[in-house]
C-alpha cells in the first residue's frame, strides 16, 4: 500500500516538474542548459563537471568536489521482505576539507516494527560508516569524471542485545570506484563498482560480494532535477541479485532537494517492493 502511495506520488512530482520547466524555458533549451551548466562548473575553480548522482547507492560527495562543499542527507525507506517489514532511515554528512577529496560519516538504522515472527531480525543501528573518496581525474573536454574510495562500517548488535555481549559484531571493508560521463548537455551515466569484504567477529570469517551499480539519468533543462533508473546488482560465489530503482528528483528550494525511489527486484526469493525518499539539504559555501 505504501508503495502504491509513493509511486503515485513520484509520478504526480515528475509530471509537475517536467510541466512548470516546459511552460517557463526559453525556446532555445541548448542556450538555457548551457548557461546552467557554464554556472555550475566554472564560476569556480577547480574545474568540476556537472554530473547525476544516483538516490539509493549515492556518492560520498560530488565528483570533482571543492573545498568547502558540504551536504546533509536524510533517508527513509521501506522493504517488503516476504515475511517481515523493514524500516530503514540513515543520517549522513559530507564535506570537501581539500579540492577534490570528499569524506563522509552515516548512521544507517533499521526497525522491523510488525509481523514479528521467528525469522523477524531486532532492530538496530546497523553500524558506524566512514568513507572517503578521492576524484582524480576530471576533464571538461570528455565531460567524464573518475574517483575512487573506501567505505569502512563497523558493524553493532541488535538494541535488545545492548549490555550483554560484543557491541560491535563485525567489519565491512568496501574500496570502489566512480566513472561517470554527461553526454550532451542532459544525459547521464555513471559506474559505481567494487567489492564489499564482511568480517563476523563471532567466527572469525569473512565473505565477499560484488557491486555493480551502474546508472541511467535524463536531467530536466536548467535545474538539478531529473528523471533516471539506478540497477543495483550484487554477486556472491552463489548467487546473483539486481534491483531496478526507478528514481526522481526534485528541487524544492534553492539547496534543498528531494529524491524519490522505487526498488523492483528481479527475483523476488528475498525482498518484494520497496521505496525509499531522501532529503537532502547543501548549505552555501
Amino acid at each position: 500500500m505504501m508503495t502504491k502511495y509513493m509511486l503515485k506520488i513520484a509520478f504526480i512530482l515528475v509530471m509537475a516538474t517536467i510541466t512548470t520547466h516546459a511552460q517557463n524555458l526559453e525556446p532555445d533549451h541548448q542556450t538555457t542548459d548551457s548557461l546552467y551548466i557554464e554556472e555550475f562548473q566554472n564560476t569556480q575553480k577547480p574545474i568540476k563537471v556537472l554530473h547525476a548522482e544516483p538516490l539509493y547507492i549515492d556518492l560520498i560527495r560530488d565528483l570533482g568536489a571543492r573545498k568547502g562543499e558540504k551536504e546533509w542527507n536524510v533517508g527513509f525507506g521501506i522493504t517488503d521482505k516476504n515475511n517481515y517489514d523493514e524500516y530503514l532511515t540513515l543520517i549522513e554528512y559530507e564535506w570537501a576539507p581539500i579540492d577534490r577529496l570528499g569524506l563522509e560519516v552515516e548512521l544507517p538504522f533499521t526497525f522491523y516494527p510488525s509481523n514479528k515472527n521467528a525469522t523477524t531480525p531486532g532492530s538496530q543501528l546497523n553500524g558506524l560508516k566512514l568513507a572517503a573518496q578521492y576524484s582524480f581525474f576530471v576533464s571538461e573536454k570528455l565531460q567524464t569524471s573518475m574517483a575512487f574510495g573506501y567505505i569502512h562500517e563497523f558493524e553493532l548488535t541488535d538494541f535488545n542485545l545492548y549490555g550483554d555481549g560484543k557491541l560491535f559484531t563485525g567489519n565491512i571493508y568496501n574500496p570502489f570506484f566512480v566513472i561517470a560521463k554527461r553526454w550532451g548537455n542532459n544525459f547521464h551515466t555513471l559506474l559505481y563498482t567494487g567489492p564489499a569484504i564482511e568480517h563476523h567477529f563471532d567466527y572469525n570469517t569473512t565473505s565477499t560480494s560484488w557491486q555493480i551499480n551502474s546508472n541511467f539519468h535524463y536531467m530536466i533543462p536548467g535545474t538539478k532535477n531529473f528523471i533516471g533508473l539506478e540497477l543495483n546488482k550484487e554477486i556472491t560465489q552463489k548467487d546473483f541479485d539486481m534491483t531496478l530503482r526507478p528514481q526522481m528528483r526534485v528541487g524544492v528550494t534553492e539547496n534543498l532537494l528531494v529524491g524519490i525511489v522505487t526498488g523492483i527486484p528481479i527475483s523476488r526469493e528475498n525482498e518484494r517492493f520497496s521505496t525509499f525518499l531522501r532529503l537532502i539539504y547543501e548549505p552555501k559555501h
